[in-house]
């Protein structure tokens, strides 16, 4: 797994679109711009966050999480990619196209670290309540 990737496996069955419904509706409620689509068994969301200084350095700039449900359960893969404006067609090419993810500088490294540890606490919790 790659520095600027975190990988997440769920051993459990979980409905695709509840989880995804549910951890884009909490991005949203915690202020974060949200774009998402679920295809079968492969979801993406996309999350930026907003401000001034990060809407001049990093505007193009998301946090991406893809979803892959499978017999063995969830998989989850997040990292920093650019925010693609129309996500409704790219759920698969963002799933085969895993090198998605560029290299940022070292601050973005540490707020990304930051952030996604958090976002990932809250996953968890989300994918634990809504095992099928």
């Amino acid at each position: 797994m790659a520095i600027f990737k975190k990988e997440r496996k769920y051993n459990q069955k979980v409905d695709l679109n509840e989880v995804v419904n549910k951890f884009a509706g909490y991005l949203m409620a915690e202020k974060w711009k949200v774009q998402q689509n679920v295809q079968g068994d492969k979801g993406v969301i996309q999350a930026q966050k907003g401000g001034i200084l990060r809407d001049i350095v990093a505007a193009d700039r998301a946090l991406t999480f893809t979803f892959e449900n499978s017999a063995d359960g969830l998989k989850v893969t997040t990292g920093v990619g650019k925010w693609i404006q129309n996500i409704g067609v790219m759920v698969a090419e963002v799933i085969i196209l895993s090198e998605l993810f560029i290299v940022v500088d070292v601050p973005e490294m540490l707020w990304t670290e930051h952030v996604e540890s958090g976002l990932l606490k809250k996953l968890d919790q989300i994918v634990k309540e809504n095992t099928v």
